[in-house]
């Protein structure tokens, strides 16, 4: 599917009965037209082009009203297919994904510090040749391309301003795979892509406002604002691990002293566990598995660890005040330890009833959390905003 092809995506009215039909399938033209103010020959005359496009098909018949039997509506899941890649810090994995999230094939590439812009953008794009050739059947019916991206993202420009786990700057990905692909790229913030990849795939309801945090080798987090992905002002919004929680603490990549990924980051467990037991090498995995087995010291480090993420979260609770909060990242696996604290934390130190009881918990999707939001980036260009008036 080339550039260009999908123009009609942009229809405002198109998009109303797209999504309505996403979220509420299967539906009736009737359903549609009561449920979104538009004029029933206006949902007619869009949903035949919708369905000669092959975007929506029809289904069983509904329930009569007194007249014939609704021929109902939902969308052709099976039909387009979208190229979903989280360029980690350690590599790159590439998806072929349908419209629904279903992953239908996988290619991952190793990335080897050092690193070049130019080494980092030809294994990127040997990555999504390789996810290609191994779904050919599927690949003309392709949207685009959604990339994931660590670090500070220009979306207006689809540039990697600064990925500081790979030290590199200024990666013009959106162009420079477009240029190789003849797709449409969309490239977004990991953490913002991961929240935006839970407003759609997470079964979480009609939650209009949500906090998606990733804690990893780094700590980000996206934000889910009135139905939309909020970026802030410069495209900076949701670096929370650059939050201040001791002003005397270590200092941080950023220059910073005591900022929250100090303390609860992977690495930053680890090289908590290595000072406390005199042990040259361990790994934050090691410190759960130990933790886990009864040792009292590294539980002791990772309750620890769960009270500062609690902190930290509570101060986002007081400044944003979503519905939910779910978090990722690898740090979490540890969530059996990790969660009674977090979750004991806010409740301790939530200023109102309500904040105490703002719900926590962990992704369901696991190491595919941020695969999920660079599919859904593309999504959001189809059906519009997640959400639902």
């Amino acid at each position: 599917m080339r550039k260009g092809t999908f123009q009609w995506m942009k229809s405002v009215n198109k998009s109303i009965i797209l999504n309505k039909i996403r979220t509420s399938a299967p539906i009736s033209r009737a359903q549609i037209a009561k449920e979104t103010n538009l004029t029933p020959p206006t949902v007619s005359s869009n949903v035949k082009e919708l369905i000669d496009q092959g975007i929506v098909i029809e289904s069983q018949l509904g329930e009569s009203q007194g007249g014939r039997k609704p021929t109902m509506l939902q969308i052709n899941n099976h039909e387009f297919y979208i190229i979903g890649v989280d360029s980690g810090p350690d590599a790159i994995e590439c998806v072929l994904a349908d419209l629904s999230g279903t992953i239908c094939n996988r290619v991952t590439r190793d990335l080897i510090m050092p690193i070049t812009n130019e080494v980092f953008v030809s294994i990127l794009k040997e990555c999504i040749h390789s996810c290609l050739a191994a779904s050919s059947s599927n690949s003309k019916n392709i949207i685009g391309i959604g990339v994931a991206m660590h670090g500070v993202v220009d979306v207006e420009t689809g540039t990697s301003l600064y990925a500081p786990n790979l030290g590199l700057t200024n990666i013009s990905i959106k162009e420079q795979l477009e240029n190789e692909f003849d797709l449409e790229v969309e490239v977004e913030n990991d953490a913002r892509a991961m929240a935006l990849g839970e407003s759609w795939f997470g079964d979480h309801g009609q939650i209009e406002n949500m906090l998606v945090m990733n804690l990893g080798l780094g700590v980000g987090a996206g934000m889910i604002i009135d139905g939309e992905l909020y970026h802030g002002a410069q495209h900076i919004a949701g670096e929370v691990g650059h939050m201040t929680i001791d002003l005397h603490g270590e200092v941080c990549e950023c220059g910073n002293r005591g900022c929250l990924q100090t303390f609860t980051t992977g690495p930053a467990i680890a090289k908590r566990a290595r000072e406390l037991s005199n042990r040259q090498e361990i790994s934050a995995e090691e410190v759960y598995a130990l933790a886990v087995k009864g040792n009292r010291e590294y539980t002791t480090l990772l309750e620890e660890t769960a009270t500062i993420i609690g902190i930290g979260l509570t101060n986002l609770i007081h400044v944003m005040n979503p519905q939910k909060i779910v978090l990722g990242g690898g740090v979490t696996k540890a969530e059996k330890v990790l969660l009674p604290v977090i979750r004991q934390t806010i409740e301790q130190r939530g200023l109102t009833p309500l904040a105490k009881k703002t719900e926590v918990v962990i992704t369901k999707f696991g190491d595919d959390a941020t695969l999920m939001g660079a599919i859904a980036l593309h999504l959001v260009n189809l059906f519009g905003p997640t959400r639902v008036e």
